[in-house]
């Protein structure tokens, strides 16, 4: 099997799992418990939120541990929506559903939501998102990079506007937390998100980056764990392996930054050189070193994932959150693609275990794939595959 839908999820590295194994086995304790073991799970805890802060260079005391991207992203919308007086929330037309879906619950309960929209790159104008700012704008919340396309945004220059309007500004930080440098004291973020997965580590977990000064509202009550931010029993050896992704991820950013690019440039320039009517889709430059993402005309996307999986070769065409969700990419239809675009569109995204044959081994057999449907295909005359 060839595996190249790592913008969904990634293996978890041996090191990871082998950090983990003991807080099943022997260092089981309840982190709340005041005895050895309790006390010992606990501190096991707050070394793995020093591991995670220092990826993206923050203090521990201001990293909340939640279950995953999606929490992280609620809780930073909520949490500040929640206790704001001001109703007016910012956003980009192509976020993931984690950042979406609360956005239009909050405008069902009376916030107004501005959809910001992207140029065919995926990009969002930071002039947009100053004329849309109000004096009722209490959160502006755009992604890092898209899950999708790959594009990264210009977040630096948006937050110095929102800092311009004392505003509130998160980020959806998920696809790029560990693939490329993040400083959040550089970038001057109040909230960003992270997940462990997407980073060689466990599923089930994931991290808010939360400014000190900031304050949010809990979703979560109960025994007051996270400093009263998020209660319920801490899930122990995800966090412990979480921590220590971080650490790998950060200590190997450069080599593995590389290496990826590598293999997604070799991707690329193959696909494009060898395969006619093709397009790249994002930003041919600013964009993840793990994305690559095509257009192949004439042919539906979803096929082309059912011929690549009988040839034991993972795809997707974009959000694994979603896939359940049978729509048309939002991304693409923001980014101006039209109905046959969006429905010819694969997302390819390599991680550090992929190796060149298997890039080779992957073009090779989307060649023949994509020549096969594109036979069968009723856009065959229109384009004269």
């Amino acid at each position: 099997m060839i595996y190249l839908d790592n913008a969904a999820s990634t293996p978890v590295h041996e090191k990871v799992i082998e950090e983990m194994i003991p807080y099943f086995r022997e260092q089981y304790g309840n982190p709340s418990s005041i005895h050895r073991h309790g006390r010992l799970a606990n501190a096991a805890i707050q070394s793995s939120r020093k591991r995670i802060a220092s990826l993206i260079n923050a203090n521990s005391n201001e990293i909340l541990i939640t279950s995953g991207g999606t929490e992280s992203n609620n809780t930073a919308i909520y949490g500040i929506a929640s206790q704001s007086k001001g109703k007016h929330i910012i956003t980009s037309a192509i976020e993931h559903d984690a950042i979406l879906e609360p956005c239009k619950r909050l405008e069902k309960e009376g916030c107004r939501v501005s959809f910001l929209p992207v140029d065919k790159h995926g990009f969002v104008n930071p002039e947009d998102l100053k004329k849309e700012i109000s004096n009722d704008t209490c959160l502006i919340t755009i992604m890092y990079a898209n899950n999708e396309v790959g594009t990264i945004q210009s977040i630096k220059k948006m937050v110095q506007i929102a800092r311009e309007k004392n505003i509130i500004f998160h980020t959806d930080a998920v696809q790029a937390v560990g693939k490329i440098p993040i400083d959040v004291k550089e970038l001057g973020v109040d909230l960003l998100s992270i997940s462990s997965h997407k980073i060689n580590g466990p599923k089930g977990v994931g991290a808010l980056y939360i400014r000190n000064g900031v304050t949010i509202s809990p979703l979560i009550l109960g025994g007051g764990q996270e400093n009263g931010l998020r209660s319920g029993t801490e899930n122990v050896a995800s966090i412990i392996g979480f921590g220590m992704a971080c650490e790998l991820a950060k200590n190997n950013m450069n080599e593995n930054t590389d290496y990826l690019k590598r293999l997604t440039t070799k991707l690329t320039t193959r696909v494009l050189h060898e395969i006619p009517a093709t397009t790249l889709n994002g930003h041919p430059d600013i964009r993840t070193p793990n994305n690559t993402h095509f257009t192949f005309l004439g042919v539906n996307g979803e096929d082309l994932i059912i011929k690549l999986d009988e040839n034991k070769i993972s795809a997707s065409t974009g959000s694994a959150c979603s896939v359940k969700i049978q729509k048309a990419s939002h991304v693409l239809k923001a980014m101006g693609f039209s109905h046959e675009q969006v429905t010819g569109s694969l997302r390819l995204t390599v991680g550090i275990t992929n190796t060149e044959q298997e890039i080779d081994q992957t073009v090779d057999v989307l060649k023949n794939v994509v020549q096969e449907l594109r036979a069968v295909s009723p856009y065959k005359s229109k384009y004269n595959f």
